[in-house]
């Protein structure tokens, strides 16, 4: 079994890097951590290469690699790792809720918070739906990534038509009236996806809420409705 080779992905990571870059996302993202220059798609190429470099690779020693990525304070690393766990989902275990929410507690960004919700805690609580109740927990956590996450969860099932509609509605009610940025555009972004193929549903939902809603949410939410639905849910947000 060949392991993974964290110092040659530092190595590439490192050398991709574009000071300039670095900078500019320093700055955008209002981040603690160094940062190197390296693009999203280059940090998701070398995650990648690293992990076929290391097949095969047991579950242990993948979070292993995560864990050891994670803990170092570079941008570069920590997206690294998350999309590690992204590209390896399918086989993380109910356990491993543990350091996801680790993970989550300590990014403080959008930026790795946003793909360890999506696509890492929401396809893993799909399988596992007995651990759902976990996700009561986070909806009313006192840090706001948290119950950002809890919501970010749904958003791939119920875009894809399916997922667990009176669970996400009853967080997102709860949330209405929050003022912080992260979880109103959290609502409106998963009722938006969700309103593609089901825009009656978010109407419904959306029209005797609208005016608790912040514009951010109800902008969002509009957006898949057919005009006469987004005139009505519009009229009740202006009207509030």
């Amino acid at each position: 079994m060949t392991p993974l080779d964290l110092a040659a992905l530092r190595t590439e990571l490192r050398a991709a890097g574009d000071p300039e870059r670095a900078v500019n996302e320093k700055r955008y993202l209002k981040s603690h951590l160094e940062f190197w220059g390296a693009s999203v798609p280059t940090i998701r190429a070398a995650a990648k290469r690293a992990l076929k470099g290391a097949r095969p690779l047991g579950h242990d020693a993948l979070v292993d690699g995560i864990a050891t990525l994670w803990a170092e304070p570079v941008h570069e690393l920590r997206m690294a790792a998350v999309h590690m766990a992204v590209a390896r989902v399918a086989d993380l275990v109910p356990d491993d809720l543990a350091w996801v929410e680790t993970m989550l507690r300590e990014a403080g960004s959008w930026a790795y918070v946003d793909a360890l919700a999506v696509d890492v805690a929401g396809p893993l609580l799909a399988r596992h739906p007995d651990q759902e109740a976990i996700l009561d927990r986070w909806a009313t956590d006192d840090d706001f990534w948290i119950r950002r996450s809890a919501l970010l969860t749904h958003l791939r099932p119920l875009r894809d038509g399916g997922g667990d509609w009176p669970r996400f509605t009853r967080y997102a009610d709860a949330m209405l009236g929050e003022r912080e940025f992260f979880i109103r555009k959290a609502v409106g972004w998963v009722l938006r996806d969700t309103g593609k193929r089901r825009p009656d549903l978010v109407y419904r939902w959306m029209l005797p809420r609208a005016d608790r809603a912040s514009g951010v949410t109800v902008r969002e939410a509009v957006k898949p409705l057919s005009d006469d639905q987004a005139d009505q849910v519009m009229d009740r947000y202006r009207e509030s």
